[in-house]
């Protein structure tokens, strides 16, 4: 009787060892095996943010965009449609004034517009001996404030068909329209149309013309 109980004692502390060992074991393969946080490994994984600002554009203009970031003088060097323009504002001492806070409205001849001057004009006007000649016509091309093309338009509405403009150089522009094209008209009578119009600057605005405008 005293060898069968202790038989039965020994298989059950045989099995209660087996059974710890087994939950041990157990326990120790579930934390091994524990899935990895899924918003740890989707932070880890994310690519870096590497969206840029998109770059500026703005309208063309002798092959180059005209950005809003820059003033007159820094836009215009890069137009192959306005060399003789720059060269002239060049040779007048007109850079650093042109590059100021203004604002300005700028006509702006085209290089073809320069080379409907008669021959030997604008070589003459390059010169240091012309350089106040050169300086009252580049100004004539100048209003002080910045108008767009709507603003121009309405003041030829307001006065009848009509607007006068006083430049920079103190004489006046008058303004019509021909259809929908704005039509300068000098003081000498010449006509320049506007082809290009509101090419928006740091410091004013510009519109391109394809007649050089003279004052008296």
């Amino acid at each position: 009787m005293n060898k069968t109980l202790l038989t039965i004692t020994l298989t059950g502390a045989v099995a209660a060892i087996s059974a710890c060992g087994g939950a041990a074991t157990n326990t120790a393969n579930n934390s091994a095996t524990k899935p990895t946080n899924a918003n740890t490994t989707a932070n880890t994984m994310a690519p870096a943010n590497t969206a840029t600002a998109p770059a500026e554009t703005g309208p063309m203009v002798g092959g180059a965009a005209m950005l809003k970031s820059k003033d007159i003088i820094d836009n215009a060097v890069n137009s192959k449609d306005h060399t003789t323009l720059v060269a002239a504002v060049k040779a007048a001492g007109l850079v650093e004034t042109l590059k100021g806070a203004g604002p300005f409205t700028v006509f702006a001849p085209t290089n073809e517009a320069f080379d409907k001057l008669p021959k030997g004009t604008v070589d003459t006007l390059l010169k240091p001996e012309s350089k106040k000649a050169l300086t009252g016509i580049l100004t004539y091309h100048v209003v002080a404030g910045k108008m767009d093309a709507a603003s121009i338009v309405k003041a030829i509405e307001d006065g009848k068909g009509k607007a006068t403009f006083k430049t920079v150089a103190g004489g006046t522009l008058t303004a019509t329209l021909e259809g929908k094209d704005v039509i300068l008209t000098d003081e000498k009578g010449g006509k320049s149309k506007v082809t290009i119009a509101d090419v928006m600057q740091s410091n004013g605005v510009i519109h391109v013309v394809d007649s050089v405008l003279m004052p008296k």
